[in-house]
């Protein structure tokens, strides 16, 4: 962002925050004091930025240049949002926390253009009482964007503050008019002689020279775009006996979007399995590929698979959004407790940390954080993934292929000729991939991996399962983390509420021990606004089970119990389960009880 200074300009004034339906979620403004004010002296004040970290990011300015704000925050002593925060203190300005995307004036919005706003980080927002326009700008400073804003707009602006990344966000929503569009093309398409456009379209040669605004294209795109902007997972294409069923997995649910007509799905079939580079031609046996697209600035990868079914042929796509970033292991929802635990137990020299939960349980993204933050020059650091979803910098990324023998396994025996410090091995499938992994970490390496368990004890059992024998286990196991995806409530209509005694026992507290233990003020429950789509959650959070395998797990494992034994013993030292962590979470109103209590029944 570009919005860091320690400058004080002749700004435009804005003398009251703007109403809700101006689109913006205002942070009103600070003490009247602090309007021009040195940066460095609001952010002393507003967040308790020291004296020692002002001067020395003085030191640093002075010798690599660059605004103070941008020092500060590559320092990590404050945040872009603080600097932000401070800019609009200093200023006189109010500053945007969020952008409500459906309530901008698209009648000004077509006045800018796309790249112009998104290069200069502006987006206007409405046109006020007084006749200005209400603009949200990354840097108010920028006098050559702000006067091209004005002549574009044709009127005076009244800025306001928001972050880069909040504007660029609001920017692909507002002028990405295909998440509403797909209803329209079908409509375009039932117009249109289909039976024809659906005969061709199962030719290749006709697909490939099939112009760019043919409806059946327009609308594939538009079922892409749409998925992107409503954060979907994954898309199923659904055959049908009667009708195509297009359905977005959001926060892992799954959610219905569209239902072309029957008639058009050879040909939506056929342009999808064109995009993934898949032979059209064969219908009758399941197919994988990938596509690789641009959406909104975004690079987004699609993994696809197709399968034979009764009434056709059914397509489900894996959206991994490459330009997403890597979260720290303290921004996934971990606790202090646990938090510091895995950061103990990554800092090791050897051993074998397992991170156990269903499919899209998180269980790579926790992997990843935890291999960023160990990344240093000094560390060799290999992975074997199926497939690799994000790039690490630093850091050897190999991704398996069973078809020409490349398994976890050979990956694995591979990657110990290449000296490794620190190996991830995608997940422990086998007796064979199990071995291999405990042997490397007995001869000196740390290694992280994934199974499939509900809760941590049962990692421990599965592995025996396997054929390991329990000595190798006991001996290799450093620690185990379970984990879940629970959904957010939406702050923007989440409902605060008094759970009854019932809900209560399911979670396993009473009142007053939800209270004390920590300190539940305020119970929500989800309601639904457009914000969230109507479902009442936005975004996932994560649930946490950390088993540290002590000499007592240890003995325990040797004695070949079974894992609610090992779970027990590792309550009794304190060890907080995924129903507990989801209590605290509950407390802390991010999420609902009717949502830990779905994600975790299988451990009730």
């Amino acid at each position: 962002m570009n919005v860091m200074t320690d400058a004080t300009p002749n700004a435009p004034q804005s003398t009251e925050a703007p109403p809700r339906n101006e689109a913006t979620q205002v942070v009103s403004h600070g003490p009247a004091f602090l309007s021009g004010r040195p940066i460095g002296e609001i952010l002393r004040a507003s967040v308790g930025l020291t004296e020692e970290k002002i001067q020395e990011a003085l030191a640093l300015q002075a010798e690599k240049g660059g605004r103070l704000g941008e020092v500060l925050v590559g320092m990590k002593a404050v945040s872009e949002e603080d600097v932000a925060k401070a800019l609009g203190l200093q200023l006189d300005l109010p500053y945007l926390q969020r952008i409500f995307v459906e309530e901008v004036d698209p009648e000004l919005v077509k006045k800018v253009p796309i790249n112009f706003a998104k290069q200069s980080k502006i987006i206007p927002i409405a046109l006020q009482q007084d006749e200005t326009i209400a603009i949200a700008v990354a840097d108010p400073l920028d006098t050559a964007v702000m006067d091209h804003a004005r002549m574009l707009l044709g009127a005076s602006l009244d800025p306001r503050i928001a972050l880069a990344s909040t504007i660029v966000d609001a920017i692909n929503s507002v002028y990405d008019r295909s998440i509403n569009e797909a209803e329209q093309l079908v409509d375009e398409m039932e117009a249109t002689d289909l039976d024809s456009l659906a005969h061709e379209l199962e030719e290749p040669k006709d697909l490939l020279d099939t112009d760019d605004e043919a409806p059946v294209i327009r609308l594939v795109n538009s079922i892409l775009f749409r998925a992107a902007k409503e954060r979907a997972s994954d898309i199923h294409i659904e055959p049908m006996d009667r009708e195509l069923l297009v359905r977005f997995r959001v926060d892992g649910v799954l959610q219905e979007v569209i239902k072309p007509p029957k008639r058009y799905q050879n040909s939506i079939v056929s342009r999808v399995k064109v995009m993934g580079q898949l032979n059209i031609a064969e219908k009758r046996l399941p197919q994988d590929g990938r596509i690789r697209i641009k959406l909104a600035g975004r690079d987004i990868d699609i993994r696809l698979s197709t399968i034979p079914t009764t009434f056709g042929e059914r397509i489900v796509m894996r959206l991994l959004d490459k330009s997403a970033t890597l979260l720290d292991l303290s921004e996934i929802g971990m606790g202090p407790q646990t938090l510091a635990g895995i950061e103990s137990v990554i800092k090791r020299s050897h051993g074998i940390i397992l991170v156990t939960g269903p499919t899209g349980s998180g269980k790579t993204t926790t992997l990843y954080g935890a291999l960023s933050k160990i990344n240093t020059p000094d560390l060799n650091i290999l992975t074997v993934e199926d497939p690799v979803e994000y790039q690490l910098k630093g850091i050897g990324q190999m991704a398996i292929s069973p078809k020409i023998g490349l398994t976890f396994a050979q990956g694995l025996r591979s990657f110990l000729r290449q000296d490794p410090d620190v190996i991830m091995v995608g997940e422990i499938r086998d007796k064979e991939t199990a071995e291999i992994a405990i042997q490397a970490s007995l001869t000196g390496h740390l290694v992280f991996s994934t199974v499939h368990t509900n809760d941590a004890a049962g990692a421990v059992t599965r592995l025996v399962d396997m054929g390991v024998e329990p000595f190798l286990v006991a001996s290799s196991l450093t620690a185990i983390l379970a984990q879940r995806l629970v959904r957010r409530v939406c702050p923007d209509c989440r409902v605060q509420y008094t759970p009854t005694d019932d809900e209560l026992k399911e979670l396993t507290h009473s009142r007053a021990s939800l209270k004390e233990r920590y300190g539940a003020e305020k119970i929500y429950k989800a309601a639904g606004c457009p914000s969230c789509n109507r479902t009442g959650y936005r975004g996932r959070t994560g649930i946490y089970e950390f088993l540290l395998v002590d000499d007592d797990v240890r003995q325990l494992v040797l004695k070949n119990v079974d894992a609610s034994t090992i779970k027990k013993s590792a309550m009794s030292k304190g060890m907080l389960t995924l129903l507990e962590d989801g209590a605290r979470k509950v407390a802390q109103g991010e999420t609902t009880i009717a949502e830990v209590l779905s994600i975790t029944q299988e451990d009730i």
